[in-house]
C-alpha cells in the first residue's frame, strides 16, 4: 500500500485513475477531503461530480476551501457514456497546465439503470484508461457498497487500476487490460429486440435507406426532430457498414418504454477495441463516424466478432 500525495503526481502528469469503494460518509471524506487540499494546495484544478448528499458532505467538510472545488451533481453529468466521455475530455484540455493535475472525483450513477446502460457504463469506466492515457488527469471513481450489487463493485476492480482506501492507494489485482476487457464485453450476445417491424436491407444507396427508416420512424409516432436525429446516426452506421462491411447490411427499428432502438447489422467486423470512443483528429478525412452517433445517441451497443458487426442504437423520445 502506497502514500498518494500531490507531489509524486506532479512528477509524473500520467493518468491516474482510483476506484474508491467506501461503506460510510467517514470513509468517503477521507479519502476525497484531502484529494481536494492536496490539489488545491498545488494550483490544480479541481472538478467534484457526485450525489447531492456527497456534495454537501464535502462542502462542509472542506469549509472555505470548497469555493475553490467545481462541484457538479451526477445525474447532471452521466446521461449517455460517450456524452460524459467527451465532457470530461474538454473539461480536461481546457484546464491542464505545465506539471498540474486536473483532478475529478466522478461518481458514475447507477441506479436505475438497465442490464444494457449498467454494462455500456462499465465499458466507460475501462475506456477511461485508454481515453486519458498520457493525461494530466487524476480520477477517483467513489463507489458506495452500502447501496450498490456487489457485481458492479466487483467490476469497479476490474476497470480501475489502482484502489484508493484513505489516503493510500494499493494495486487491484482484478483490473483487466482496456483492450482485453473491450475484446471479452464484444462477445456478449445482445438479447433479440421486442417488436422489431420488417426488416430493412440496404447497400451503397443510403438515400433510399434513408427513406425507408424515415417511413419506419413516423410510423412509430416520433417527431420531426427525433426523426433527423435517428437518420443522422444510422445514416453514420450505415455508411460504416457499407464502406469496411462488405457493402451492404440489415436494419431494424422498434419502440420500447425507454424510447427508440434500432439495430444496424453487417458482414464486417470492426478492428479498434474503443469504437466510436476516442475522439478523432479533427483533420481526419475518417473515423468519426461512430463517434458522432455515440454523442447522438443515449446508449450505443457494439459487438463484433466473426459472424460480422452488430451496432445498436438507443435514443430517447424526447
Amino acid at each position: 500500500m502506497t502514500a498518494v500525495t500531490g507531489q509524486a503526481a506532479a512528477a509524473a502528469p500520467e493518468l491516474i485513475h482510483h476506484a474508491l469503494v467506501y461503506g460510510s460518509d467517514e470513509a468517503f471524506l477521507s479519502a476525497t477531503t484531502g484529494f481536494c487540499r492536496d490539489g488545491l494546495a498545488g494550483g490544480d484544478r479541481v472538478l467534484a461530480v457526485t450525489t447531492p448528499a456527497n456534495i454537501g458532505l464535502l462542502e462542509d467538510a472542506l469549509g472555505p476551501a470548497a469555493a475553490g472545488v467545481e462541484f457538479v451533481a451526477a445525474d447532471d453529468w452521466y446521461g449517455a457514456p460517450g456524452r460524459t466521455l467527451a465532457a470530461y475530455g474538454r473539461y480536461v484540455d481546457a484546464h491542464k497546465v505545465r506539471h498540474r493535475r486536473v483532478r475529478i472525483i466522478g461518481e458514475p450513477v447507477w441506479h436505475g439503470r438497465s442490464p444494457a446502460e449498467e454494462a455500456e457504463w462499465t465499458r466507460y469506466e475501462s475506456v477511461i484508461n485508454a481515453a486519458f492515457a498520457g493525461s494530466p488527469a487524476w480520477i477517483v471513481c467513489p463507489y458506495d457498497e452500502r447501496t450498490l450489487p456487489e457485481r458492479i463493485v466487483a467490476d469497479a476492480r476490474r476497470t480501475h487500476p489502482k484502489l484508493l482506501t484513505g489516503s493510500a492507494e494499493h494495486d487491484s489485482h482484478a483490473y483487466t487490460d482496456p483492450a482485453a476487457f473491450a475484446h471479452a464485453s464484444d462477445h456478449l450476445p445482445l438479447p433479440p429486440p421486442a417488436g422489431a417491424g420488417e426488416e430493412i436491407r440496404f447497400d451503397a444507396d443510403l438515400g433510399r435507406m434513408r427513406q425507408r427508416v424515415a417511413a419506419r420512424a413516423a410510423a412509430l409516432g416520433l417527431s420531426a426532430g427525433q426523426i433527423d436525429r435517428l437518420l443522422l446516426a444510422v445514416n453514420e452506421v450505415a455508411a460504416n457498414a457499407v464502406q469496411h462491411g462488405g457493402g451492404h447490411g440489415r436494419i431494424l427499428l422498434w419502440a420500447d418504454a425507454a424510447g427508440i432502438g434500432c439495430d444496424v447489422a453487417d458482414p464486417g467486423r470492426l478492428s479498434t477495441p474503443f469504437p466510436g470512443y476516442l475522439p478523432p483528429d479533427p483533420l481526419a478525412d475518417r473515423g468519426h463516424g461512430l463517434w458522432v452517433v455515440r454523442q447522438l445517441c443515449e446508449l450505443l451497443e457494439i459487438r463484433t466478432g466473426r459472424n460480422g458487426t452488430q451496432v445498436r442504437l438507443h435514443l430517447a423520445r424526447g
